[in-house]
């Protein structure tokens, strides 16, 4: 899970179950929005590579990366995560 989810361990009860919670909602809405057209805003956005310079500094996490880092705790390679969500019968059993 991404930001305050990474303690591993350490974390309590509680604050696991709401980690997963999180990481299960974003997965799914991932899943959503893959599975959508190439034309829909919400898929551009997704996929889309921004135009213009960057700021200095470590690149900002993206959503896409918050996805990717789910998938790889839950053991799955990342490399396609999007053509693993347009089968949604093998994206609803992870």
């Amino acid at each position: 899970m991404s930001g305050l989810c990474e303690g591993g361990n350490e974390l309590p009860r509680s604050l696991k179950a709401n980690c997963k919670n999180i990481q299960s909602k974003r997965l799914r809405w991932a899943g959503h929005v893959a599975r959508m057209g190439e034309y829909r805003n919400a898929y551009r956005v997704l996929v889309g590579r921004p135009e213009g310079k960057r700021p200095l500094g470590r690149p900002r996490r993206r959503w896409e990366d918050n996805i990717k880092m789910d998938l790889r705790e839950m053991g799955y390679d990342d490399r396609d995560w999007i053509n693993l969500a347009k089968d949604r019968d093998r994206w609803r059993l992870m």
